[in-house]
């Protein structure tokens, strides 16, 4: 975790489907210390929790592009294996067998997925996964927000 802008995101549920939130901050490493740039939060009343995951990144990104002067490449850092894994890995396929599965069922969370891959295709970025609740300052901000966007709508 060298210099350049970081973005942490995290997102879940109060049973699943149920309840949602999701959360994000937008960091700059300098030499100088860790800088938030942005931050943002939000939920919905009945969701799932890769669904949140998924909202976290894509609403990460839309800020992203809305800031001036700052990088367009960016390390995304999740606990979520489903997104890291399926950004990378499996979205490729997926497209390739018209958002179908290996064993040929509709992809779940197609309209985030592509949502996802069109905001990823404008920017350069690496994708992280990091283990949730293991001391990482930012992921827990992340998902300290997360529990508060889920209590504001219980």
């Amino acid at each position: 975790m060298g210099t350049g802008l970081n973005i942490y995101t995290d997102g879940g549920c109060s049973g699943n489907p149920g309840p949602g939130g999701w959360a994000y901050v937008i960091v700059l490493k300098t030499f100088q210390g860790d800088r938030i740039l942005t931050e943002g939060q939000g939920g919905e009343k009945e969701t799932t929790n890769n669904r949140m995951e998924l909202m976290a990144v894509i609403s990460a990104l839309k800020a992203l592009k809305t800031m001036s002067d700052v990088p367009r490449q960016a390390t995304v850092y999740t606990d979520s294996q489903y997104v890291q894994k399926g950004i990378t890995e499996w979205i490729f396929a997926w497209k390739r067998n018209s958002w179908r599965t290996s064993d040929k069922k509709p992809v779940k969370n197609q309209d985030l997925w592509i949502a996802l891959d069109a905001l990823a295709g404008e920017l350069s970025l690496s994708w992280e996964w990091i283990k949730g609740h293991a001391g990482n300052d930012l992921n827990e901000r992340c998902d300290r927000m997360t529990q508060a966007a889920i209590a504001s709508i219980r």
